[in-house]
């Protein structure tokens, strides 16, 4: 609460490893949002390949973007664009120049000062990172009240996640001490196979050492999940009676939950 105004929960999705499902989990979480929860939500495309933009059904390549933004080329408000689902902020390859365009004192806290204006308007403001540890991760780590980790039941991406969480630990101690995992989304699961049982339960133990959790819901794997970008569309419109969509629905509902009982004591 802020003079009266109730300030975006901000959620950054974020893992350095590609492939596993972010920008998805992002549209669906944004599109989730609004379609049945009626929150007022904007998406923010961090990610270079502009992708979150072109799932939600944005043409991203004649508009200002994020990067114009962050760069102060444009006010925030100005790259503001409607779609079917909620307001989008888009990027484009431009913004793969960021370690290098982003060189004043403050480059770590650009995008938190970018939101600062607009962070009343909202009830959700949902960021997709780039698959890699860099400023602009940092940005979004800055900017969140909250991260959210897609992960694919892989050993590999297992790692990466412990890595990730050393970095997380780094910016709560320089940038952002209020930032909170709200949990890891385990995508593209089959829970027919040993694997996926096994990686399960070894997030859960890093979960646990880490002071955060996985998500109940696992996002099944169908081939619906990677259609419904190429439509424009989410995955609730793509595949009403999918069952990834089924799982969306139901992780959305979890985000919703927790965020909602501890967003009185941000």
């Amino acid at each position: 609460m802020n003079g009266g105004i109730i300030l975006a929960t901000i959620i950054a999705l974020t893992n350095q490893k590609g492939g596993v499902g972010k920008t998805t989990t992002s549209s669906a979480l944004a599109a989730g949002l609004v379609t049945f929860y009626n929150k007022k939500v904007l998406a923010i495309d961090l990610d270079p390949q502009g992708s979150l933009g072109f799932s939600l059904g944005l043409d991203i390549e004649d508009c200002k973007t994020i990067h114009d933004v962050l760069t102060g080329q444009v006010s925030i408000q100005a790259a503001i664009q409607m779609t079917d689902y909620c307001d989008v902020i888009t990027s484009n390859i431009l913004l793969s120049s960021a370690e290098l365009d982003f060189t004043s004192s403050d480059r770590q806290l650009l995008l938190k000062k970018a939101l600062a204006p607009i962070i009343g308007n909202y009830d959700y403001i949902i960021i997709d990172t780039p698959p890699a540890l860099n400023i602009l991760t940092v940005n979004a780590y800055a900017a969140a009240d909250y991260l959210v980790i897609p992960m694919a039941p892989e050993i590999l991406s297992l790692l990466g996640v412990t890595q990730l969480m050393e970095t997380i630990s780094s910016v709560r101690e320089s940038v952002n001490p209020n930032l909170n995992v709200l949990g890891i989304i385990l995508t593209k699961f089959n829970k027919r196979t040993l694997l996926a049982r096994e990686v399960k339960e070894l997030a859960e133990n890093v979960a646990s050492q880490t002071g955060t959790r996985v998500f109940n819901t696992q996002i099944r794997t169908s081939v619906t999940v990677a259609e419904a970008p190429a439509h424009g569309l989410s995955i609730f419109d793509h595949s009403p009676s999918g069952k990834p969509t089924e799982d969306y629905k139901h992780f959305v509902k979890e985000v919703v939950n927790l965020t909602s009982k501890t967003a009185d004591g941000r």
